[in-house]
């Protein structure tokens, strides 16, 4: 009967034992298959960085090359070094992305690689540019050389010529100034008169301060083969015994000759019809004139034209 029931515990025991064996087999081949799809994931996610990394630092790479060869070309670099500044903390945030997602920076990298193959466009264009311009450069250094050698050829020749205009252009000066001189107004037979208050004419150049109303002053305007008929101003100077010019408000002013401002005593417009024509100014001073000889002096045209004195008693 004990043997039997020794056989029996047996069993169970057995029974027990083997039921124990099976669970930690399957506890054990589960946790097995969990580990190996973890490490399978991590050593995908591995790949994944690597191959970003890799992938980044190219990009990085060749936007270097693209700002170096931009600024050998005197292009603009600002938008290239602004991508390469963001590539950079891209990086950066890579080494510590803990939430890496390789589809985020697949984006990304798409975004940098149309970037520069936009670039690359503008590249070739840059480079065609510089191309034409450097072609051009070319062209025209060899003209200028073909014209330095021309202008040393023609140096000589050029000197001569220059000598030769300086000596026309002197000429010509010299004979416009004569013609200038040629065609200036010439007051002739200057003649002042005086002229009581009640219009009678006194002549002979000598006249009493209390019968001086006005003065008339009269001369002819020689005609001139090579002066214009044309509307003239003609500048009258009265000057007492000590040389001061005589003046009224109204009629009187300054002038332009020889480079300086002179005064003047009346001013008078006459048509210059050259014909020996007589020209008549009345000048009124309203004041008594000082006993003493005066002087007449007659512009025009920047030209002294003509002369004449008057004594008062």
């Amino acid at each position: 009967m004990e043997n039997n029931n020794n056989q029996t515990f047996f069993k169970v025991a057995l029974g027990v034992t083997v039921g124990v064996i099976a669970l930690l087999s399957y506890l054990f081949i589960g946790a097995r298959n969990e580990t190996f799809e973890l490490q399978k994931a991590l050593t995908t996610k591995v790949e994944q960085l690597s191959s970003t990394q890799i992938k980044l630092d190219s990009i990085s790479k060749s936007l270097d090359e693209k700002i170096k060869e931009v600024e050998m070309l005197g292009g603009n670099v600002a938008e290239l070094e602004k991508v390469k500044a963001q590539l950079e903390s891209d990086k950066k945030k890579l080494k510590s992305d803990l939430s890496f997602s390789i589809q985020k920076y697949e984006a990304k990298i798409k975004e940098y690689e149309t970037f520069l193959a936009t670039k690359d466009e503008e590249l070739t264009k840059l480079r065609e540019e510089n191309g034409d311009l450097m072609a051009r450069n070319k062209n025209l250094e060899s003209e200028k050389e073909a014209a330095l050698n021309e202008n040393a050829g023609l140096k000589s020749d050029k000197d001569n010529l220059s000598k030769t205009v300086a000596d026309y252009t002197s000429q010509n000066e010299e004979l416009k100034r004569k013609v200038t001189i040629a065609s200036a107004m010439k007051a002739t037979n200057v003649e002042v008169y005086a002229l009581a208050s009640n219009g009678k004419v006194r002549d002979g150049g000598r006249y009493k301060a209390s019968k001086i109303d006005r003065l008339k002053i009269s001369f002819g305007l020689a005609s001139n083969p090579v002066a214009e008929r044309n509307n003239k101003d003609i500048y009258i100077r009265i000057m007492d015994a000590t040389g001061a010019v005589i003046s009224a408000d109204g009629s009187s002013g300054t002038m332009q000759y020889d480079g300086k401002e002179l005064g003047f005593t009346v001013k008078q417009n006459v048509l210059f019809e050259n014909n020996d024509q007589k020209v008549d100014v009345v000048y009124a001073k309203g004041s008594a004139y000082k006993s003493g000889k005066y002087s007449i002096e007659l512009y025009s045209e920047g030209f002294k034209i003509g002369t004449g004195t008057f004594e008062v008693k």
